[in-house]
């Protein structure tokens, strides 16, 4: 068996195994984990930045009030 061959035999297991996998509720369980820390992450990293600019708008209001002075 060529080399070539042995690679694609390999490639077809890889993929049966993988297809048996993605067919497990743990499997489905665990992927539905991840998104919802990613959708987590997301609205945290929102808030964070947010709030950076909230502090950035309030400096800019007090540095401009203080030009006026």
């Amino acid at each position: 068996m060529t080399d070539g061959g042995k690679k694609f035999l390999w490639g077809v297991a890889v993929g049966l195994a993988a297809a048996a996998l993605i067919k497990t509720d743990t499997f489905r369980k665990c992927c539905s984990k991840i998104v919802a820390g990613g959708f987590q992450l997301k609205n945290d990293a929102k808030e964070y930045f947010e709030t950076i600019k909230e502090d950035a708008e309030d400096i800019k209001a007090e540095q401009d009030t203080k030009a006026k002075a």
